[in-house]
């Protein structure tokens, strides 16, 4: 059964969050935050396997409380967020989000959202996210290679580098096993050294690195994106 903790400060959402999820037989919604001080405090005491996070709470807000949750335990958290709040992404990622819902999401993508990072899979592959992500870093100025970024990246082979730089532009397992010409069990056999490699939790993490060592511009996965579309 999986562990849901639902972070909001309104009322209605979380009912609504809430009702949606405990009719799936294999998910409980074992606890409801309405900040941040509180998502931290039933984050630690009821162990969630997903947290879900809105970015505007009062006290702490949801960016804060990413932070101290991923730090604190082993609860995978997936930001609540909205168009008009894309500034606030990337600082989600840097916090230590698995993944996105928008708050218009439709029922179902909200169930396997939960699903997907519950397994340990990051929430990458919705065209939303890549959306989110190649938009938010492009306009985020401040993102740029840091220092420690390529040495992080020097432990990593040939293949499995660009494994990273597949995966930073938004591609599945699927698509990168065709545009590598291996097959998908490689790719995740890939995938799962260079988390190890770079010492980060999921995609999401590895997506953040490689955008800040320089490995992929920000541009690249709004190629990705066009792609997916023609």
């Amino acid at each position: 059964m999986l562990r849901v903790l639902i972070a909001d400060d309104q009322a209605l959402v979380r009912d609504g969050l809430g009702m949606i999820l405990t009719a799936q037989p294999d998910i409980t919604v074992v606890g409801e935050a309405a900040d941040g001080v509180g998502a931290i405090r039933w984050a630690r005491e009821l162990t969630p396997d997903v947290v879900l996070m809105d970015i505007r709470m009062p006290n702490v807000d949801g960016i804060a409380a990413t932070v101290r949750i991923c730090a604190e335990t082993s609860a995978r958290v997936l930001v609540l967020t909205t168009f008009d709040l894309d500034e606030y992404v990337y600082d989600a990622l840097r916090a230590g989000a698995s993944g996105f819902l928008l708050k218009d999401m439709r029922r179902e993508e909200l169930v396997n959202a939960v699903r997907v990072v519950a397994s340990g899979e990051a929430l990458l592959a919705p065209t939303v996210t890549r959306r989110l992500i190649a938009d938010v870093v492009s306009r985020d100025r401040s993102v740029r290679p840091t220092p420690s970024g390529p040495s992080r990246l020097a432990g990593l082979t040939t293949r499995e580098t660009e494994t990273l730089r597949q995966v930073a532009r938004g591609l599945s397992n699927v698509e990168i096993a065709a545009a590598m010409f291996v097959s998908e069990h490689t790719v995740k056999t890939h995938v799962s050294n260079v988390l190890a490699k770079l010492g980060v939790r999921d995609r999401v993490q590895a997506v953040v690195l490689a955008y800040e060592s320089g490995l992929v511009a920000p541009g690249d996965a709004g190629e990705i994106e066009r792609s997916t579309r023609s």
